[in-house]
């Protein structure tokens, strides 16, 4: 299994790829000066592989890398290492997403679900058992204790991310996990929508094709200026991160045209109370 990089994890790798480029060292020519095959260097700074410190100290000899940077180079990697709270669930938590989500400081999601850190226990049992039907249901039980500790773990962040929700209306209709179960989730999300922290846009049909049709993404931003935002996409085969200019700001106009499509915050709890209220 690839090792999944926290956000100091990624900021380490940046910073190691540009010493070497400094250097005006090849990856090869690197990778051999350090004894290291090619792959296994390829794999540390794109994040396939964790460093140790022995190797980091390697690198940062090789790149002639002195002191104060040094020591602040060091002291990421101490931190890199460090084991977040996702670690106890790391069978559930394969990618780097909750790592990037426990540290963002706001996060963007066009939504065709309601978000993980937003499900109720019956909401979150019947989609995770709907769309992973290969799973057995101690599994599913799993990933449901997992998704708790998710939300528990947002809400005791001293700073907790500013979260921006647009959900599509089709959402609020699908009847997941039955009548009951759909009608205490509605209610959570209005909930949540009263809290200081959370914006929630619904896209209603109205809108027509929207900027954010064709699939769910998220965007990460954090509150170091060296951590540049991520654009996440979810899907059955896999995630992906995008972190490229081209890349972000294609996702960005994306938010844009959405966020002006959807109906206002104040629409959207009105709708969701509503049809809360109607559904019990």
């Amino acid at each position: 299994m690839d090792y999944s990089p926290t956000v100091r994890g990624r900021r380490l790798m940046r910073e190691l790829t540009r010493l070497r480029h400094a250097q005006g060292m090849s990856l090869e020519v690197a990778a051999q000066r350090l004894d290291f095959s090619k792959s296994k260097l390829y794999r540390l700074e794109n994040g396939r592989s964790r460093i140790t410190l022995d190797d980091l100290e390697d690198m940062l000899d090789l790149y002639a890398t002195r002191s104060p940077q040094r020591e602040a180079l060091v002291q990421l990697g101490r931190d890199a290492r460090k084991r977040g709270w996702w670690t106890a669930y790391s069978d559930v938590f394969t990618s780097s997403y909750v790592g990037l989500e426990s540290e963002a400081a706001t996060i963007k999601i066009n939504a065709h679900l309601v978000p993980g850190f937003l499900q109720t226990p019956d909401y979150a049992r019947a989609t995770i058992a709907r769309t992973g039907p290969w799973l057995e249901a101690s599994d599913v039980e799993r990933r449901v204790a997992a998704r708790a500790a998710r939300q528990q773990a947002l809400q005791a962040l001293e700073s907790p991310p500013q979260i921006h929700v647009v959900l599509d209306e089709a959402v609020l209709h699908r009847q997941v996990g039955g009548a009951e179960a759909m009608s205490r989730q509605l209610a959570a999300i209005a909930e949540a929508s009263a809290g200081p922290d959370i914006t929630i846009q619904v896209l209603p049909f109205s809108a027509g094709a929207a900027a954010g049709q064709d699939g769910e993404f998220v965007i990460l931003s954090f509150p170091d200026a060296e951590d540049p935002p991520v654009a996440y996409v979810e899907g059955l085969m896999g995630d992906i991160y995008l972190e490229s200019e081209e890349e972000l700001d294609r996702f960005s106009l994306a938010w844009t045209i959405l966020v002006s499509q959807a109906l206002g915050p104040g629409e959207s709890a009105a709708m969701i109370s509503m049809l809360a209220k109607e559904s019990r």
